[in-house]
């Protein structure tokens, strides 16, 4: 499966019998899968067959749905309402027993609300079930545009990922092989802080002092958290190429990678380590932030 991501447009078009309609799919970055509708009046049904269609396919991402319908042949009427001006015909000829004014016209009777009426046609059973199954098909080619426009993406995100996942292996490595992790440099490293104690005082206990150095030493050792970086970039490398909806896993593996990271250089007492861990570390936090994009 490829990768996917969450971000993504499409558009489709279409027309049956005396409607044209177009959908407009756009959809954005969440932690769950959302579909929202906009739909005109009368059109509502099709909402539970996009909504159970878009759950096949997409598993993560906000998916805005608008669909727009206009009726392209249908020729609306115009008729008077008898009633309506008959009534105002009836009260003008009471007000003109009772005031000075001027018949009323033609054109301003019709201008009075509720005179004129604008009737659209009457709609056809059949013709409106074939233009909303057409607008059915053509929602489900929307869906499969933006589907391939979001792995697409996903395929960019992917290789985005994969050069982050090589810029941690080598600093790894490179913190692996830093000179401050030698024995060498770790035991001279101590030899200098325990001359520090023993000048000050004389009190120390050396068997006591045997095992504290043992302790700095091994609190020092990043080797514990170096092997599970190399085990987090493995699991990394795997999922980006297996593929699918994968971004809440490769989200959990970001946090871990910035926990060993953290844990490397909060031991770290040589510079070099340092400043490679804090590298490391902004790296980590660059594969985060394009993780967040995966469906």
């Amino acid at each position: 499966m490829a990768l996917s991501s969450m971000t993504g447009f499409a558009r489709s078009h279409g027309a049956s019998g005396p409607y044209a309609f177009e959908w407009e799919l756009k959809s954005v970055n969440a932690k769950g899968f959302d579909l929202r509708m906009r739909l005109p009046p009368g059109w509502d049904e099709l909402e539970a067959f996009a909504k159970k269609r878009a759950a096949e396919v997409l598993s993560r991402g906000a998916v805005y749905a608008n669909l727009s319908v206009k009726r392209t042949s249908a020729v609306s009427t115009v008729r008077v309402n008898e009633e309506v001006l008959a009534s105002i015909v009836r009260v003008a000829g009471v007000l003109a027993g009772k005031i000075d004014a001027v018949a009323p016209s033609i054109d301003g009777l019709l201008a009075i609300k509720g005179v004129i009426e604008v009737v659209d046609p009457e709609n056809d059973d059949v013709q409106d079930k074939a233009a909303k199954a057409a607008a059915a098909a053509a929602f489900d080619q929307a869906l499969l545009d933006l589907l391939e426009m979001r792995q697409r993406e996903g395929a960019t995100l992917g290789q985005i990922l994969s050069q982050r996942m090589d810029e941690i292996e080598r600093l790894a490595k490179k913190a692996e092989a830093a000179p401050g992790r030698r024995p060498e440099a770790i035991k001279a490293r101590l030899t200098e802080q325990i001359a520090a104690l023993l000048e000050s005082s004389d009190r120390f206990d050396p068997d006591r002092l045997h095992q504290e150095a043992i302790m700095i030493a091994a609190k020092a050792d990043i080797r514990e958290e170096l092997d599970r970086i190399a085990s987090h970039i493995s699991q990394a490398r795997e999922m980006i190429g297996k593929g699918g909806p994968v971004g809440r896993r490769l989200d959990f593996l970001a946090q871990e990678f910035n926990r060993e990271v953290n844990t490397c250089c909060s031991k770290s007492n040589d510079l070099e380590l340092t400043n490679t861990g804090l590298e490391m570390k902004n790296v980590v936090e660059q594969f985060r932030e394009q993780v967040q994009n995966l469906e």
